[in-house]
């Protein structure tokens, strides 16, 4: 005999019946319920992006580290004005460009931002035995305590557009942009014009013959090289290469000399009667030779914001890093 079966009783419409067993089953949940924490994540991923690109725009702004960060290579910007050996110190060099100063203390290995010189725009340097001076369309800086501090020193200069600089035993000369070649006899408090022809157009330092404070070589972007030996006033070009950025020379030997162009450069051993090609790192637009020895030179490219910094030690014959 066999049990009945039981029928199930009627529902209303719209009832559910549930299970005997009176456990609910657990309904699935949606995929994308289980990944929660996802819109949380994607957001701090986009914060964190984000405070990453303001900080690089910021520093791209002011054209790299705050001032006195250090680094391996000196923060120029878009501008390279200048690269100079201290002559007191084989191992301080200085690099110029729009935005101000770098400073390095080991030969060019590591740089520092020079505070003193926020803003100088140095493009040319001279140096006496007591002044160290930085030119610039701010105008002439001098420090007269090996460079710690700097003040402004533009009394008796038509213009502040100091372009190039140079010192010797008694004269600083100074050539600005579209005024021509000045001199002082009183460490820059007073300057009288030596020519009016050249200098407008004179970029970087002035060189002043050691044992001669007449004679003068200078970087001219009219006329290359360009030479005199009469205090500024006449000038006679010596060729050597077009669009002359930079001009440098033996301290110890005055008839050796390089002249730089963008990218290229030419060098004399007899004062710029002849010249022969010199090799030179790709692009560079200086190079400098130390005033301690002849055979080693400096040379420095611009990779904006930064500029590297090539140092030989064969009087160019090869380059390296430092």
């Amino acid at each position: 005999m066999t049990k009945a079966q039981t029928r199930p009783r009627p529902t209303k419409k719209g009832q559910q019946v549930r299970p005997k067993s009176g456990v609910r089953k657990k309904q699935p949940q949606p995929w994308y319920r289980e990944y929660t924490w996802l819109p949380w994540a994607v957001g701090l991923v986009v914060l964190v992006v984000l405070g990453v690109a303001v900080v690089a725009f910021r520093s791209g702004q002011t054209g790299g580290p705050a001032a006195g960060a250090a680094g391996s290579s000196p923060v120029v910007g878009d501008d390279l004005h200048s690269l100079v050996v201290d002559p007191t110190d084989p191992e301080t060099l200085y690099i110029g460009s729009h935005q101000g100063v770098s400073v390095s203390t080991d030969g060019g290995k590591t740089w520092e931002v020079k505070e003193a010189l926020d803003g100088a725009d140095a493009m040319g340097w001279a140096f006496t035995d007591e002044l160290i001076l930085v030119g610039g369309h701010p105008g002439l800086s001098v420090s007269s305590d090996g460079g710690a501090s700097f003040e402004q020193r533009n009394d008796g200069l038509p213009s502040t557009d100091v372009h190039a600089l140079g010192a010797g035993q008694e004269v600083i000369y100074a050539g600005l942009a579209g005024a021509g070649t000045f001199g002082s006899t009183d460490g820059g408090q007073s300057w009288e014009q030596r020519s009016q022809e050249y200098g407008g157009a004179f970029m970087g330092r002035i060189q002043v013959d050691p044992e001669n404070d007449e004679h003068l070589l200078a970087p001219d972007m009219m006329s290359g090289a360009v030479e005199s030996s009469d205090g500024g006033r006449t000038w006679a070009s010596l060729g050597g290469i077009q669009s002359a950025m930079w001009v440098s020379w033996d301290g110890n030997e005055t008839d050796h000399v390089i002249a730089v162009g963008q990218g290229s450069a030419a060098e004399s051993n007899d004062g710029g009667q002849t010249w022969q090609p010199l090799e030179i790192p790709s692009d560079a637009s200086i190079v400098e030779f130390s005033p301690h020895d002849a055979q080693t030179l400096y040379a420095a490219v611009l990779e904006a914001p930064k500029a590297s910094v090539f140092v030989s030690d064969d009087g160019g014959a090869t380059w390296s890093r430092p």
